[in-house]
């Protein structure tokens, strides 16, 4: 069998290892554009097999979060083909995580303060970071017209082009996390009586729409996709019947021969079992390449290898602290601790300024 560190192919796009790096939203990019400091950033993570950047708006009203960067203008794109030049330079590979929260936002960060847009009028009963510090609850969304959702499928699959014109190796969908995508899908969130609505393959057509759009606009083997089946994140609340959704959404993935399908096990940065699912009967029905995320520590992440339960293993917040978590895991080192009060905005310190056991020794 394969270990962590064997080169892997996911579609079109060659590992060098099987340790990705999740993606891991900081709040570190003013006007919704990458600067110097996420240069350095990814660059100083490039050893690991593959990075996902994190998530960007595919149009204005996506962002729910200050400072978090997009793929929608000129300028977000040439700063962002700096990042992937700094990568590709160290011999590393990135994706970008293509994002719209939906109804996880607030009025202010929309255009023209109009409400933001979800699958549904009702709001979330959770809060959003409107600006730094500043923890707030979210606005009441309005829901999308069925008029409106072709232009947000062409806006999808422009943004991926937008990342492929930015250097990027590929793009992962947001469809997790009680996200845009996500709103559509469950219907603890979705109460819509159109097309779009109602019955498993109505909730699951936006989501297919917008992949078979992006694999169409930039090749299947560079789109890959984010789900989270039992995740409570963002108050999304539990689908009446998460087996069978995810199920059927799988079974519509295989046809599209995507990069790879990375899975959120249990609850975002939580309990591994907070829900029952069989997430070896979702990677059976998609059929192609399948990460694994949520709470691996070293031995978890050998193990999912070793016996062959994924392809590749994705870890976020232990890549906050430790550049170098490839090398940690290799040779059995300690894993710093991340710093939780700079987790979100800021500058370089809690971003930039962990050193790796080379740079420290």
């Amino acid at each position: 069998m394969p270990t962590l560190f064997d080169p892997v192919r996911l579609g079109d796009i060659t590992l060098a290892n099987r340790l990705v790096m999740a993606p891991l939203t900081r709040n570190r990019a003013p006007n919704q554009t990458p600067t110097d400091l996420q240069v350095e950033y990814y660059r100083q993570r490039a050893s690991a097999g593959l990075l996902i950047t994190e998530a960007a708006q595919i149009r204005p009203d996506g962002q729910g979060y200050f400072d978090t960067p997009g793929i929608h203008t000129p300028e977000q794109i040439a700063a962002w083909k700096r990042v992937t030049d700094a990568v590709h330079a160290e011999g590393g590979k990135i994706v970008i995580q293509l994002w719209h929260v939906g109804r996880i936002s607030v009025n202010r960060l929309q255009p023209g303060g109009q409400p933001p847009v979800s699958s549904t009028a009702r709001a979330a009963k959770t809060r959003t970071y409107a600006a730094h510090g500043e923890l707030v609850p979210t606005d009441t969304p309005r829901a999308l017209r069925t008029d409106e959702i072709p232009q947000l499928v062409a806006d999808y699959a422009q943004a991926a082009r937008n990342a492929i014109e930015a250097g990027f190796d590929g793009v992962e969908v947001h469809s997790a996390n009680g996200y845009l995508l996500e709103q559509f899908l469950r219907d603890s969130t979705n109460d819509r009586t159109d097309a779009y609505g109602g019955s498993i393959e109505n909730r699951a057509r936006l989501l297919i729409e917008v992949m078979t759009a992006v694999a169409e606009a930039i090749g299947p083997g560079r789109t890959g996709l984010r789900l989270s089946p039992v995740t409570p994140a963002n108050d999304i609340g539990q689908d009446s019947d998460p087996q069978a959704l995810f199920n059927h959404v799988a079974d519509r993935l295989n046809p599209l021969k995507l990069a790879f399908l990375e899975v959120v096990e249990g609850a975002t940065g939580g309990p591994r079992d907070n829900a029952a699912f069989d997430y070896a009967e979702l990677r059976r029905r998609f059929g192609g390449p399948f990460l694994v995320n949520n709470g691996y520590d070293r031995t978890m992440a050998l193990d999912a290898i070793a016996r062959g339960w994924a392809d590749a293993v994705a870890i976020g917040r232990p890549f906050i602290s430790n550049p170098d978590l490839l090398e940690r895991i290799r040779d059995n080192l300690a894993w710093a601790a991340p710093q939780k009060e700079t987790f979100y905005g800021g500058g370089a310190a809690g971003y930039t300024d962990y050193p790796s056991l080379r740079s420290a020794g």
